[in-house]
C-alpha cells in the first residue's frame, strides 16, 4: 500500500470522501480503513497501479479475445485446407495479447479445474485467459 499511497489517497477522496490523513489523525479506524481499500472499484487508480495492464481487463474482454483467437484459428484452419496443394501454407494467426501473459504462459498445458470453480464460484478474468490463451 505505501508504493501508491498517493493513488489511495485521490481513490479515497474520490470514491467515499474520505481523508487518508483521518487514518493518521486516528479519526478513521484501521478496519475501515481496509474495508474501503479492498472494496474499490477495479477503475480506480490504487487499483490500476497496482495490478497494473490487468485491472483494465474484464471477464467480457477476455471471452471477446477469445472468441477472435479462435475465429483467426478456424479462417486458418479453413485457408490452409482449402489452399492449392503447392502454393506456400498460410500464416499460423497471432493471439491477441493479453495482459501479464508472455512466452512462459504459451508453454504451459491447460490449467486444471480451479477450486474456486468446483466450490461454486465461477472462473475469474485471469483463469478465463488462462484457459483460452
Amino acid at each position: 500500500m505505501e508504493e501508491h499511497a498517493e493513488a489511495l489517497e485521490a481513490d479515497l477522496l474520490r470514491y467515499y470522501g474520505v481523508d487518508l490523513l483521518d487514518w493518521h489523525r486516528q479519526t478513521l479506524s484501521s478496519r475501515r480503513l481496509s474495508v474501503l481499500v479492498r472494496h474499490l472499484p477495479p477503475d480506480s487508480a490504487f487499483v490500476r497501479a497496482r495490478e497494473g495492464e490487468a485491472a483494465e481487463w474484464r471477464l467480457t474482454d477476455h471471452l471477446l479475445a477469445a472468441v477472435v483467437d479462435h475465429l483467426a484459428i478456424a479462417n486458418w484452419m479453413y485457408a490452409s485446407v482449402n489452399r492449392d496443394e503447392y502454393a506456400d501454407p498460410p500464416e499460423a494467426p497471432v493471439p491477441v495479447p493479453r495482459p501479464g501473459a508472455g512466452a512462459a504462459d504459451a508453454s504451459e498445458g491447460p490449467p486444471e479445474a480451479p477450486a474456486q470453480a468446483a466450490a461454486g464460484r465461477g472462473p475469474t478474468a485471469a483463469e478465463l485467459a488462462r484457459f483460452f490463451g
